[in-house]
C-alpha cells in the first residue's frame, strides 16, 4: 500500500509539471530559422508530377490493368491481372492508394490555401489538376470521395469522407473546370517556370480546361446527351478556345533525375529497374491492326523481334512482327504459337524469338507523359459533328487532323520517330473516312482514338467503354473473375471496407456490387 501511495504522488507531480511546462515543451518543436511560408508553386509542381504518376501506380493501374484490358499490351504472367481478368487487391487499388495521400492531398491543399488570394493563377492551375486526377479516378472506380477528398487535416468531419455518386461527380468536375478556367488572370501573380505543363502560359491552361470539358461531355453523352451537348458547345465556343495544334498538348516533360522526376511508365520498362523490358509485349490485337492497315506507327511501337538488349539479334522487318496474344500464360502460349505456325513444336518456343518487343526508345526516363492531346480533341470534334452538335468544320476535316496529329506526337519521344508528310497523307487517304457509313465513321474515330492514347491507357480504357470501339474480342483465361468479359471498372481498396465502412456501403448500395463487371454511370449498353 505504501508503494502504491508513493507511485500515485509521483504520477500527480509529473502531470502537474507537464501541464505547467506544456507551452515550453511545444516551443522545442519550433525551428526559429525555418520559414513559415509555404511555396505553393513548388507544391503545384509536385502535385503535377504525382498526377503523372510514379512507377508504383503506373505499373499497376496504367499498365497491368488498363493497358491489357484495352489490348495494347499482353503479358504471360498471371500477376498482370488485367490481361486475364483476374483480381489482385493491391494492383486494383494502386491508383486510389497513391493518389489520395499524394496528388489529391497536395493539390487540394494548394487549392484551399490559395482560394481568394492574389495567387489566383496557382489556384486555378491546381484546381484543374485536382479535377483531372479525380476525373481519371472516377472513370476507373466510379463513386468516390470528391468534396472531402484531401481535406482530412481540416477537421474530423473529413476523416471518413462520403462518396459522391458519379453523376454528381461529373457535375462537380464541370463546375470546377469552368471556375478554374475563368479564374485565370493575366494581371495576377504569374505561375512561372514551376508550371511543368505550360511554363506559366495561362492562355494554354484555359485551352486545356476547355479541351478537358470536351472529354467530360463526350464521356457522359450516352447517359445525359442534353447536358453533354450543352457542356461541349459551351467549352468549344468559349473565347479561350480548345487545343489547336500539338503545341497545345498537355504533357509533363520528365527528366533523367530520380524517382518522381522520371516517367512512371519508363520506370516500369527500363532494364535494370526490376521492370518489364522484355516480359510485357505489344498485344497481337494492336500489332495485327497496325499491320493490316499499313500503319506508320508499327515500327515506332515495336522495336523488332529478338533480345531487346542486343540489337544484333533484332528482326526489324515490318511484315515479320508478331504481337503477343492476350489471355495466355507461359504454358498455354506454346500451344498457341504452334497452332499459329510461329514455331514447329513447343520445345522450339522462346518468347523473345517469337513476339515483338516494345521499342526501347519509348521508355527513356525523360520521355513525356501525355495528359491530353490535340489529336484527341480533333477526334472528339469529329464525333460531335456526327452527333449534330454546333461545331465548325466537317467530321472528315477533324478526323484527318486528329490522325495527322496522332502520328506527329511520336516525335516527342524521339526525333527518329518523325513521319514525313507524304506518308501521313497516304495513310489518311487509305482510311477513306468520307466513304464510311455514320457508324463506320464512329468506328474509325474510336479506333484511331485508341491508337492515339497508347501509353495513356487509363484514357484509352475509358473511351473504349464509352464508344465500344475498337471492337475487342475478350479472352477467357481459366480462373478469370468476369465470366470471360472485359472488366468495366476496378475494385475499391479493401481498406475502404474496414476504414470507411458506412460510406463504402452507401456507395456500392447506390452504384452496384464492388466487382470488376459493374458498369459505371456513363457506361451504358
Amino acid at each position: 500500500m505504501k508503494n502504491k501511495f508513493i507511485a500515485a504522488v509521483l504520477t500527480t507531480c509529473m502531470l502537474v509539471f507537464s501541464a505547467c511546462d506544456n507551452d515550453k515543451l511545444l516551443e522545442l518543436n519550433e525551428n526559429p530559422n525555418a520559414s513559415l511560408e509555404i511555396d505553393f508553386d513548388y507544391l503545384l509542381s509536385y502535385g503535377m508530377l504525382k498526377v503523372s504518376g510514379e512507377r508504383y501506380e503506373s505499373w499497376r493501374g496504367n499498365l497491368i490493368y488498363s493497358s491489357t484490358m484495352i489490348q495494347h499490351f499482353a503479358h504471360l504472367g498471371t500477376y498482370w491481372s488485367g490481361d486475364k481478368y483476374l483480381y489482385n487487391t493491391g494492383y486494383s487499388s494502386a491508383l486510389w492508394d497513391a493518389n489520395y495521400p499524394g496528388a489529391i492531398k497536395t493539390l487540394t491543399h494548394v487549392v484551399d490555401q490559395t482560394a481568394g488570394t492574389e495567387d489566383v493563377n496557382t489556384y486555378a492551375a491546381a484546381l484543374i489538376m485536382r479535377t483531372f486526377a479525380l476525373h481519371r479516378m472516377t472513370d476507373l472506380y466510379g463513386a468516390l470521395p470528391y468534396n472531402q477528398a484531401g481535406r482530412g487535416l481540416d477537421g474530423q468531419e473529413n476523416w471518413f469522407p462520403a462518396y459522391e455518386q458519379q453523376d454528381e461527380i461529373y457535375s462537380l468536375i464541370i463546375s470546377d473546370l469552368k471556375e478554374a478556367r475563368d479564374a485565370f488572370d493575366a494581371s495576377a501573380s504569374p505561375l512561372g517556370v514551376q508550371d511543368l505543363l505550360y511554363g506559366g502560359d495561362i492562355d494554354q491552361w484555359q485551352k486545356f480546361a476547355n479541351s478537358l470539358l470536351l472529354r467530360v461531355a463526350l464521356r457522359m453523352s450516352n447517359v445525359d446527351p442534353s447536358t453533354a451537348k450543352s457542356v461541349f458547345e459551351e467549352a468549344y465556343s468559349h473565347s479561350a478556345g480548345v487545343f489547336e495544334s500539338i503545341d497545345d498538348n498537355a504533357k509533363i516533360n520528365h527528366t533523367t533525375g530520380q524517382g518522381i522526376n522520371r516517367n512512371g511508365n519508363s520506370e516500369v520498362f527500363a532494364n535494370g529497374n526490376g521492370g518489364e523490358y522484355a516480359a510485357a509485349k505489344p498485344s497481337a490485337t494492336f500489332v495485327d491492326w497496325m499491320k493490316e492497315n499499313d500503319d506508320p506507327r508499327l515500327m515506332i511501337i515495336v522495336g523488332g523481334i529478338g533480345n531487346p538488349l542486343d540489337a544484333t539479334t533484332w528482326n526489324t522487318t515490318p511484315e515479320d512482327q508478331e504481337g503477343m496474344p492476350n489471355g495466355y500464360d507461359s504454358e498455354t502460349i506454346t500451344t498457341k504459337a504452334v497452332s499459329d505456325g510461329l514455331v514447329a513444336s513447343a520445345d522450339d518456343f522462346v518468347r523473345d524469338d517469337v513476339y515483338s518487343f516494345l521499342n526501347p526508345d519509348l521508355y527513356d526516363y525523360d520521355d513525356p507523359m501525355f495528359f491530353q492531346t490535340y489529336a484527341e480533341t480533333e477526334f472528339m470534334l469529329a464525333e460531335a459533328v456526327l452527333k449534330g452538335w454546333s461545331v465548325s468544320g466537317t467530321a472528315e476535316e477533324h478526323f484527318n487532323n486528329g490522325v495527322a496529329a496522332a502520328l506527329a506526337n511520336w516525335e516527342a519521344y524521339d526525333a527518329s520517330f518523325a513521319i514525313d508528310a507524304t506518308t501521313i497523307d497516304t495513310y489518311i487517304a487509305s482510311l477513306d473516312f468520307a466513304s464510311a457509313s455514320d457508324e463506320g465513321k464512329l468506328e474509325l474515330i474510336g479506333t484511331q482514338y485508341w491508337a492515339a492514347t497508347f501509353f495513356n491507357h487509363y484514357e484509352a480504357y475509358a473511351n473504349w467503354r464509352r464508344s465500344g470501339y475498337p471492337v475487342l474480342t475478350p479472352t477467357n483465361y481459366n480462373g478469370n473473375v468476369t465470366g470471360g468479359t472485359i472488366p468495366r471498372r476496378l475494385i475499391y481498396p479493401t481498406g475502404e471496407q474496414s476504414g470507411n465502412p458506412e460510406n463504402y456501403a452507401a456507395a456500392i448500395a447506390a452504384q452496384g456490387a464492388d466487382l470488376l463487371t459493374t458498369r459505371l454511370w456513363w457506361d451504358v449498353e
